[in-house]
């Protein structure tokens, strides 16, 4: 190969395009160094599209470097598709503001956004303050956070932020004052691994959204706008417990938690706990879903014998199309798989006019599955075994 053997930089005859993309994933500290390696190489860096800083040292320790860095960046005038701080050497109070700052400044002209901030477990408050001023970004469509962060409504209210689409939450902290997440243009929202007090309640305001994971009610649902109770637990039984009951200052609300907020779903994963009273409760006032096409339960709905609660779905379903079944079993591979589908010549029962097929998926053929198999026949709907 003549070009390696005459010693000639194959890298820099690339054009400045794909080195940008090259650089944006490299940590910053290392894109910087690229600059000593060519006069051509002396500026790349700073358009790099990507932007990423890893620090293990303590927020002071690397002031300087970050507030230079995002000066630089910005005058640049170049365009950031990704930003990416992680601050895993933790800070005090006395950091929070230029923290703020940063954020500000990372999320004001960037596409997607990852923060990941690490507390020091030896201060009595280990946990991230946002300041009482929402985002503000127009080019912001994924918003990334990993954090030990304690909401407020303010940085909650995405009014700022008109092109978000996706926002992940980990290990946040919504005991104090986040009562609200509101975001018009919101489409896909997962909170994993977050926590709440049993005084507090957060509502989800985004008319636009198609999926919502909620890890602390184990729950996966493409949805409308919802209204969702973050704890878990058992019920108190106590009518004027705002954690087990309806919110009070909502006169559309008739007592149903979650499931009414749900109810405009087209496509719709209920995957649940037995402890999970608030979907038992809910069932008492079931909404009509009246889009909903597509519905995956697990063995939560088929129990007790009597699969009430699967039973009450399905009739609060009218134009449902294909429903499926995960009976102690997750995948995605399942030992034992069936389908089932209603005979054309049958006149279709009252209920699941519209379905197509039914999927059963489990690790073995149970009791449970067997009662199963015994109420959908009821419907006429027949089942065959897949490979």
């Amino acid at each position: 190969m003549p070009a390696l053997s005459s010693g000639r930089d194959r890298i820099s005859d690339l054009p400045d395009d794909a080195l940008h993309h090259v650089l944006s994933f490299l940590e910053a500290r290392q894109a910087i160094r690229t600059s000593l390696l060519a006069r051509r190489w002396r500026h790349l860096w700073k358009s790099a599209t990507g932007l990423q800083v890893v620090s293990w040292s303590a927020v002071q320790e690397i002031r300087a470097f970050v507030d230079r860095l995002l000066l630089l960046r910005e005058a640049s005038h170049s365009h950031l598709r990704r930003c990416e701080l992680y601050l895993l050497g933790g800070f005090s109070a006395a950091d929070e503001p230029r923290m703020n700052f940063w954020i500000r400044q990372a999320v004001r002209n960037v596409r997607v956004f990852r923060l990941v901030i690490v507390g020091d477990h030896n201060l009595a408050d280990p946990l991230f303050h946002p300041d009482g001023l929402p985002l503000v970004s127009r080019h912001l469509t994924r918003l990334e956070l990993q954090a030990h962060i304690e909401f407020n409504d303010t940085f909650l209210n995405f009014s700022g932020c008109p092109a978000l689409e996706e926002l992940e939450i980990t290990g946040c902290d919504f005991t104090t004052s986040a009562n609200r997440i509101s975001s018009i243009s919101l489409k896909h929202l997962s909170i994993c691994g977050s926590f709440s007090s049993r005084n507090s309640r957060t509502r989800i305001h985004a008319p636009n959204l198609v999926s919502l994971w909620l890890e602390l009610l184990q729950l996966k649902v493409p949805t409308g706008t919802v209204v969702v109770d973050l704890n878990r637990g058992q019920d108190c039984k106590d009518v004027q417990c705002r954690d087990c009951y309806s919110i009070e200052d909502d006169s559309s609300n008739d007592g149903c938690v979650l499931l009414k907020g749900l109810s405009q779903a087209k496509k719709l994963a209920l995957i649940a706990e037995s402890k999970t009273f608030i979907f038992r409760r809910d069932l008492k006032r079931c909404p009509m879903f009246s889009n909903l096409k597509i519905l995956l339960l697990n063995e939560h709905w088929c129990a007790p014998a009597d699969l009430h609660a699967l039973s009450c779905i399905l009739e609060h379903s009218p134009v449902l199309e294909k429903p499926s079944l995960q009976l102690f079993s997750k995948g995605p591979r399942h030992k034992v798989k069936m389908k089932g589908s209603r005979n054309p010549s049958e006149i279709p029962t009252a209920t699941l006019q519209h379905l197509e097929t039914v999927e059963v998926k489990c690790e073995v053929i149970d009791e449970i599955v067997l009662n199963v198999l015994k109420f959908l026949s009821k419907l006429d709907i027949r089942f065959s075994f897949e490979d």
